[in-house]
């Protein structure tokens, strides 16, 4: 039976929205010239894993693989909103509160240890709470919360919807 509203679609619907999310990322940073902070980065990551994920879906023909991925779709989805809720933090700190600005990602790379710039990327930096753009009085992790919230809200549905099984 044909169905508008079947995992699959909204799998490949979510999956297209996340690249397209990603597409916007860059003209932003390579039109716009705005440059990217590093919590900005990790939500980046999680648009792309979650962009992935929604497409190998939409070509899996099982269900129960369906509802794995989408539950791995959640999870990103999660971790992408707690990235975004700390950038909104951030932003919202007084300037004197702000953490220390760090140098250079590929700087970083070179001289520091791998955890070090896990941690330093995940608590953010004085980079990070910068408003640089805004639309409808909401900013760029603003919206990618909203984006992270509507993604995992439509997968925990197909997570926890019935598998109908053949008669």
């Amino acid at each position: 039976m044909f169905s508008i509203f079947s995992a699959r679609r909204f799998h490949g619907v979510i999956g297209v929205a996340a690249f397209a999310l990603l597409g916007a990322a860059f003209y932003m940073e390579y039109q716009m010239d705005l440059e990217p902070c590093p919590l900005c980065m990790l939500q980046r990551i999680a648009f792309l894993c979650i962009g992935i994920f929604s497409l190998v879906s939409a070509t899996v023909s099982s269900e129960r693989a369906r509802k794995w991925i989408a539950s791995t779709v959640v999870l990103f989805s999660i971790f992408g909103a707690g990235l975004a809720i700390r950038h909104l933090y951030l932003q919202n700190l007084p300037i004197d509160e702000l953490p220390a600005c760090l140098p250079g990602l590929s700087y970083m790379v070179d001289a520091f240890p791998w955890q070090d710039i896990a941690k330093a990327m995940i608590m953010g930096t004085g980079d990070c709470g910068e408003v640089v753009w805004t639309f409808l009085g909401l900013s760029i992790p603003g919206w990618t919360l909203v984006a992270f919230v509507g993604m995992a809200i439509v997968n925990l549905f197909i997570v926890f919807r019935r598998i109908n099984k053949p008669a």
